[in-house]
C-alpha cells in the first residue's frame, strides 16, 4: 500500500504560539453573562487532504467528527455556542482559524486530526496539548506540521518570517502561560481516558508539542490525534459513521468535564490534573507498547492558594527586586517557560527591567514591582501594547498569591 503523508495543519494550541497569555478575566467561567463558546477546527479541507489511505482522506474524517461532536454539544447545551472553524470542504489557512476563534473569544479550542506514519502496524488514538518541545522528534513533528503553511500564498508576510524548518523559529514556543498549559493538560487528559475507555485502540497518550497556531490566542486549546489512516483496519473503521461517532462522543463527553469543572470558578482557580501522564512522541520508525512508552515529568501544578518563589531571581538590572515585608507587591507577568530565557529586553520586545523567577518547575518573567494595583494597572497597559495578553500578579512576603 503506497501512503501519501500529507502536511496537516495544528490549529489549535494551541497548540502555535510565540506567547499564550491571558487576562484572568477571559478564563472559562469568570464571565456569566458571555456563553461559553467551544471552537471546533476539523483539520485539513479543501486542497490539503491531510492524510490518505486509497480513497480514505483525514479531511474527510474529521469534519465528519467535528460535525457530529457539534452536534452533541448544540443537543445537550443550547446554551453553548459553537463554532467551527470549517463546516465543509474547504481550505482554511493557518492564520484565519486563530482570527475565528480569536473573534469569537474562545473558551475552548479542538483541533481535529488523524495520524499517519510509515509502519502499518501502528495504531492508537493521542491528544496534544501545546508546550516546549521535549523531545528531537517532537520538533521534527511540528516542523513537518508546521510546514502546511508553505501552502499559503505570502506565507512570509502572514507568519512574519516564521521558517518552519528552522530550529530559531521555535525558540519562542517555550513562552507559554502555564495556567492555559494546565487547562489544557486537563482536557487532553479526559479525551484520552475517554478514548481508552470506549474506544478498542491503545492510548498513545496526552503529550505536548510546540506547533504553529493561534498566533495571539488566549484559551485552553487540545489537538487530537483520532488514529492512523496508515493502518488498514484503523483508517476503515475512521471511515465509517459508527467509528466517527465513537470519536465525537468521546469528545464531547470530555467536554462535559471540562464544561463541569469550569463552572462558577473564581479568576484565580484550575481544574485538578488527571491520572495521565505526559508522554514523549515515540520514534516513528519503531512501534513501542504502550506499557513500555516512557513517561516524563507532569508540568507544573496549578496555583491554588498561593506560589512559594525560590532564591533564583534574575533581572538585566544588577539590584535584585524584592518586596518589602509583610507589603503587597503588584506585578505584570508576560510570560512563564519551562528552560531558562536571558531576561533582557533584545529578548522581550524592547521591554526593560524584566526579572526572571524560578518556581517549581517554570520560569516566570515579571515587570514591575508596585505598592497598588493602580500603578500596576498603568504598568499593564504599557505592556499590553506589545504583549496584548499579560496580566498581573500579586506577592506577599515573596509569595505569589491570589488577587483579592
Amino acid at each position: 500500500m503506497k501512503m501519501l503523508k500529507n502536511l496537516k495543519i495544528f490549529s489549535t494550541i494551541i497548540l502555535g504560539l510565540f506567547f499564550c497569555f491571558n487576562s484572568f478575566s477571559n478564563k472559562p467561567g469568570t464571565d456569566n453573562s458571555k456563553p461559553l463558546v467551544v471552537v471546533i477546527d476539523p483539520g485539513h479541507g479543501g486542497k490539503d487532504p491531510g492524510a490518505v489511505n486509497k480513497s480514505i482522506r483525514e479531511k474527510d474524517i474529521v469534519l465528519g467528527i467535528g460535525l457530529k461532536l457539534g452536534k452533541h454539544i448544540n443537543e445537550n447545551y443550547p446554551d453553548v455556542k459553537v463554532v467551527y472553524t470549517r463546516s465543509t470542504d474547504i481550505f482554511v489557512p493557518l492564520i484565519e482559524r486563530s482570527r475565528i476563534a480569536n473573534k469569537n473569544k474562545a473558551d475552548l479550542f479542538i483541533s481535529l486530526h488523524a495520524n499517519a506514519c510509515g509502519t502499518p502496524a501502528t495504531r492508537g488514538t493521542e491528544t496534544f496539548f501545546l508546550g516546549p518541545s521535549r523531545s528531537d522528534d517532537n520538533l521534527e513533528i511540528a516542523k513537518k506540521e508546521n510546514s502546511v503553511i508553505l501552502l499559503e500564498e505570502d506565507y512570509k508576510e502572514t507568519y512574519e518570517g516564521f521558517d518552519p524548518n528552522s530550529a530559531e523559529s521555535y525558540i519562542m514556543f517555550e513562552m507559554m502561560q502555564n495556567t492555559y498549559l494546565d487547562l489544557s493538560l486537563f482536557v487532553a487528559d479526559a479525551i484520552q481516558q475517554q478514548f481508552q475507555s470506549r474506544i478498542e485502540s491503545p492510548n498513545r497518550g496526552v503529550k505536548q508539542a510546540g506547533f504553529l497556531v493561534l498566533r495571539q490566542s488566549s484559551m485552553p486549546s487540545v489537538l487530537v490525534e483520532a488514529g492512523f489512516l496508515s493502518n488498514n483496519a484503523e483508517a476503515n473503521h475512521l471511515n465509517s459513521a459508527a467509528g466517527q461517532q465513537q470519536i465525537a462522543l468521546s469528545i464531547f463527553e470530555a467536554f462535559k468535564k471540562f464544561k463541569n469543572k469550569n463552572s462558577g470558578k473564581t479568576m484565580n482557580s484550575l481544574p485538578e490534573i488527571a491520572s495521565n501522564k505526559i508522554q514523549e512522541t515515540p520514534p516513528q520508525k519503531s512501534i513501542i507498547p504502550e506499557k513500555q512508552i516512557p513517561q516524563i515529568e507532569e508540568v507544573a501544578k496549578p496555583i491554588i492558594q498561593e506560589e512559594k518563589t525560590k532564591n533564583e531571581i534574575i533581572g538585566d538590572t544588577t539590584l535584585k527586586q524584592k518586596a518589602p515585608e509583610s507589603s503587597i507587591i503588584y506585578s505584570v507577568q508576560i510570560g512563564a517557560n519551562t528552560t531558562p530565557i536571558d531576561p533582557v529586553a533584545s529578548n522581550f520586545k524592547g521591554v526593560k527591567n524584566v526579572r526572571r523567577e524560578k518556581t517549581d518547575k517554570y520560569y516566570r518573567y515579571y515587570v514591575g514591582n508596585e505598592n497598588s494595583l493602580e500603578k500596576a494597572t498603568l504598568v499593564l497597559q504599557q505592556i499590553k501594547q506589545k504583549f496584548p495578553q499579560a496580566f498581573i500578579v500579586s506577592f506577599v512576603d515573596g509569595r505569589r498569591v491570589p488577587i483579592n
